[in-house]
């Protein structure tokens, strides 16, 4: 039995506000691209069943746009004859009752399960039990639903778990109130032959369950998620479980470091030969005020013209002569940036550069005005 495991689409997810020929945005592109290289695969693979574990679209309103693309993509799928089991995750599953799950408009393709009501639901084939849970809101009725799901092993089939939740790190999850697995009803683990987790976006085995897995998401919502590859699981269920993580090709994220210790020299020693069609992540260290002024985040992007976008980030220089932590309270931003400068700079060079921080301030706080 081969079954293709994925998850985490995120269809309709957009950021950087860049737009290609299409005049859609190039990120959200990138993750309809991501999901049309799954399909490919299913083609190419043939799996007996395929599963998808959660957060299929990135809101639990999608646009028309995600909604379209979708519905064009399960067409495709539910005409390759293979079963298809899809369950809701949290961003596709709505707050309230006052919203119908968006999962709805797939019940009328004849090979696709769908999973949503925040309730367990049994998909049962021949040879196999699917025990889906789908993102939860109340933790009290997802005991009830786990207990359920418990009960409906059949020891005669195979029996895949999925769900769409944190196992084994509550301590990460607890606090934003996303629902949490409960540790003390891991043990229904060992009695399934695979567990097929959604939520966490990079693929893992999870602690000491053999048979325990994340696929990962299928793009990067984050710059933070560059260290993971996407793809999906093709796993075996041939006598025993054998998991097999397939990668796709996406967008890269590439960071990039200059020490403005040695600005000049860094500035001179980066190499952009690997930035074409990337996200470039570029880290400005040991800045002092005064630098912070007078490089301009444009004199850095010229260096990755190639780049689909560059971002900036800057990491100010730790200097024991500073201004003391506890005295900021007692300054506004402006006055603690220029009391900074005041130490590097000469009289005339800090009187040229008070003007501009003023200057720059004052747009900040019309900007912050009008948005209120």
């Amino acid at each position: 039995m081969k079954i293709l495991h994925f998850s985490d689409t995120h269809l309709g997810y957009n950021d950087l506000d860049i737009l290609n020929d299409e005049n859609i945005n190039q990120r959200e592109a990138d993750f309809y691209d991501a999901f049309s290289q799954v399909v490919q695969q299913i083609k190419l693979l043939k799996p007996d069943y395929i599963i998808h574990t959660g957060d299929l679209f990135h809101r639990a309103s999608p646009s028309n746009r995600a909604i379209t693309f979708a519905l064009e993509q399960f067409k495709i799928i539910d005409e390759l004859n293979i079963p298809f089991i899809l369950i809701a995750g949290n961003h596709s599953t709505p707050r309230t009752n006052l919203s119908s799950p968006i999962l709805k408009i797939f019940e009328s393709f004849e090979n696709i399960f769908v999973s949503y009501n925040q309730e367990y639901k049994k998909v049962e084939f021949d040879d196999v039990v699917f025990h889906t849970l789908p993102h939860m809101n109340d933790d009290s009725k997802a005991l009830e639903q786990i207990e359920l799901c418990e009960s409906n092993i059949d020891a005669k089939k195979k029996n895949i778990m999925m769900m769409h939740c944190s196992v084994g790190a509550w301590y990460l999850m607890q606090e934003f109130g996303e629902w949490v697995y409960p540790t003390d009803k891991e043990y229904i683990f060992e009695k399934m032959d695979y567990v097929a987790l959604g939520h966490w976006h990079g693929f893992s085995n999870v602690g000491k369950h053999e048979n325990v897995y994340y696929s990962g998401s299928t793009e990067r919502t984050s710059l933070n998620d560059k260290r993971n590859s996407k793809g999906f699981i093709e796993l075996n269920l041939n006598g025993s479980l054998s998991v097999e993580y397939k990668e796709i090709e996406i967008r890269p994220i590439v960071s990039k470091e200059i020490d403005c210790e040695a600005y000049e020299s860094s500035l001179a020693s980066v190499d952009a030969t690997d930035t074409k069609d990337a996200i470039v992540e570029v880290r400005l260290k040991n800045l002092t005020p005064l630098q912070s002024i007078d490089i301009q985040n444009s004199d850095i992007k010229e260096l990755f013209t190639d780049a689909m976008s560059v971002s900036i980030k800057r990491e100010f220089k730790r200097d024991a002569n500073l201004t003391d932590v506890n005295d900021v309270e007692a300054l506004s931003l402006e006055e603690f940036f220029l009391e900074h400068i005041k130490e590097d700079a000469e009289e005339k060079e800090y009187d040229r550069l008070k003007a501009k921080v003023q200057e720059l301030f004052a747009d900040y706080e019309e900007v912050q005005d009008d948005t209120h």
